[in-house]
């Protein structure tokens, strides 16, 4: 087989295993769905979903946690030592707070999606470090793929364990393993008898790792290639920490690399079936990573106070700074940032506890714009704080200034574009689930695979389908719904509407444009993306508004500004890259790139004293420890290229 045929074969095993990883069936509605399919279905999000009466345990349990970081914990000092303090770790088991998922039933605090994220929120403002370990724990450890698919025998044995303060982890990237899981390293064989599988490879980057007593491991069978979930417990015999990785920020994460040599896990340890390890996981992480949006809300209200404040207390000029015109701007734009980044982690986490409702698509979103606006956010906020931003809270301290740690929030929030799927990877998962829809309708006319007669067979179906819809898309626009109910906020309403009907159009172009290529012209579906999520930021920040108005809260009209400086910001946004979707230098730029990667500008690279690497010197190594191979140990696994879990 030729380099270039075993390239291609590559690529399509690790689409084949992506796509069947995938949740065929969508299991309810969905606001992000239908917008990619042109319609705006208000009514799934309004009214907006205000939070409620808070259950009196929750309101005195959330007090005490709030009470005990206020009192115990000193982010500052953890930042620094690079640990967590035991006392720290100790008072958190005793609070229940590693059981916050967990069903009351097996002991835990059975919070719902809505109180775990005002939890997220708190943690996400007060400090990153315990926020990381108790959302890896949570979200994507052992409590969460057991709640949704474990047997009860393995719930019975685990859940009260968790609850009780054992920490848990979720371990699937490898050396050369993240976002392709085609390419899966660890092996896990059933023996004989049937009641063991031997698990062997290794793992990286896995998160709460140095600390868990409980893992989620994926693994894929030796024969079958099926990737199965299993709980996997760290005192087992052959399970090693290899090594805790260090990082720019989260000094504190207890982050690892794993080697598993010749682990016995009982076959009760399998989490669901043989081979639905992929979807336990994808599944697992369509509610998991809704712990980012809420805690990077939280952090942002910090950077807003903090510019706000700053503004009024820094004189330039003859003016306190906030006055110029440049750095009001920056204040509105932080505003309703953080005002639209409110409505739509509120609003995702109050659907996740609703039936009816399919979120994978309004949760990557949300992850995705979140924490992008919060990164714009922090560095808007070093800017504006100048040196002292740039200055360790410990230095401006022994000045005698306020010790705030804005250098340490940007080093903790970087990590949050690349957290629980990268931004990249949401895109890609994103524009899959875009074009869902269409590939059901006419997948065939554009699979290479299938013959000229099929494409044929398949044209009467195509044409049912897309004669009406096409032609419904235009025809809508001559009766828009006019929303007036929503008062000046309707005019935003409006342009949601005609941009989803406009969104789809464009959708279904690319895909008769770029046929079987269209997966190939990312920049085109990532702006598609892009558009989707501006149109749900905008649609969750003025149902907010709506709903504050409607429930008489004093904060109502100051709301309704926010969102109408959030949505005119955003037009701008959604208009350009409808622009750019046909107009635009992608082609010069891949071109431009390739010859970059050839090496064809290396000589922009003289001139300073250089790196002094190789390509290979920067391949991913064999194995992720510093201590020596096991004997019988398999070769390394793998490198996480979107992930860090």
């Amino acid at each position: 087989m030729t380099a270039i045929a075993k390239e291609q074969d590559a690529i399509r095993r690790s689409r084949e295993v992506a796509e069947a990883s995938r949740e065929v069936e969508w299991q309810g509605a969905g606001f992000l769905r239908e917008l990619f399919l042109g319609k705006l279905r208000l009514e799934l999000i309004h009214p907006y979903p205000l939070p409620g009466p808070e259950r009196p345990e929750f309101t005195r349990w959330y007090g005490e946690l709030e009470a005990f970081l206020r009192e115990r914990v000193d982010p500052a000092g953890i930042d620094m030592t690079g640990e967590y303090p035991p006392d720290v770790l100790d008072g958190l088991r005793a609070l229940g707070a590693f059981g916050m998922k967990v069903p009351t039933e097996y002991g835990g605090l059975g919070l719902d999606h809505v109180e775990y994220a005002k939890v997220m929120a708190l943690l996400g403002s007060y400090d990153a470090n315990l926020t990381a370990l108790l959302s890896a724990h949570q979200s994507i450890g052992v409590p969460q793929p057991l709640v949704l698919f474990g047997s009860e025998e393995l719930k019975r044995r685990y859940l009260p364990r968790v609850a009780k303060g054992a920490i848990s982890a979720f371990a699937l990237t490898e050396v050369n393993v993240g976002s392709d899981p085609a390419r899966l390293a660890t092996t896990a064989e059933r023996t004989p008898d049937g009641r063991h599988y031997v698990l062997n490879g290794s793992k990286l980057w896995c998160t709460n790792g140095t600390l868990a007593e409980l893992f989620v491991v994926m693994a894929r069978d030796p024969r079958t290639d099926a990737i199965s979930a299993f709980v996997v417990e760290a005192g087992w015999p052959g399970v090693e920490v290899a090594h805790r990785c260090r990082f720019m920020g989260l000094h504190a994460l207890a982050n690892a690399a794993l080697r598993f040599t010749n682990v016995r896990v009982p076959a009760e340890n399998l989490i669901g079936e043989e081979g639905r390890g992929l979807k336990i996981a994808l599944t697992t992480l369509n509610t998991g990573r809704l712990s980012l949006p809420a805690a990077v809300v939280g952090g942002t209200k910090n950077m807003l106070e903090l510019c706000r404040k700053w503004s009024s207390a820094r004189v330039q000029w003859g003016q306190e700074i906030g006055k110029h015109e440049v750095i009001a701007h920056k204040l509105a734009e932080m505003a309703s940032s953080v005002y639209a980044m409110e409505a739509i982690s509120d609003l995702v986490q109050a659907l996740a506890d609703r039936k009816g409702y399919d979120i994978r698509l309004e949760a990557a979103a949300a992850k995705e714009w979140n924490t992008v606006k919060t990164w714009r956010i922090v560095d808007e906020t070093m800017q504006l704080r100048g040196g002292r931003g740039y200055e360790t809270e410990a230095s401006l301290a022994a000045r005698g200034e306020a010790p705030v740690g804005v250098e340490r929030a940007m080093r903790d929030t970087r990590i949050d574009l690349i957290f629980e799927g990268s931004s990249e990877i949401m895109h890609l998962f994103m524009a899959r689930e875009a074009v869902d829809k269409h590939l059901q309708v006419a997948g065939a006319l554009v699979d290479p695979k299938v013959p000229a007669r099929g494409k044929l067979a398949a044209l009467p179906r195509v044409a049912a389908f897309y004669a009406p819809w096409y032609l419904g898309l235009w025809l809508r626009g001559l009766y828009p719904p006019r929303y007036r109910e929503f008062g000046r906020l309707a005019r935003h309403l409006r342009f949601v509407e005609r941009s989803s009907r406009k969104l789809a159009r464009e959708i279904f172009h690319g895909m008769v444009v770029f046929r079987a290529g269209a997966e190939r012209r990312q920049a085109f579906l990532f702006r598609i993306v892009d558009v989707a999520n501006e149109l749900l930021a905008m649609s969750a920040s003025v149902a907010r508004a709506d709903a504050l108005r409607r429930a008489g809260r004093p904060e109502a009209a100051r709301a309704a500004r926010l969102a109408d400086h959030f949505c005119l910001t955003s037009r701008r946004k959604v208009r350009g890259l409808f622009a750019a979707l046909w107009h635009n230098d992608d082609a010069r730029a891949y071109a431009l790139g390739r010859e970059v990667l050839a090496g064809e500008h290396a000589w922009l690279e003289r001139g300073g004293i250089g790196l002094g690497l190789t390509v290979e010197d920067l391949r991913p190594a064999e194995e992720p420890a510093r201590r020596p191979q096991v004997a019988g140990a398999p070769p390394a696994a793998a490198e996480p290229s979107a992930t860090v879990a």
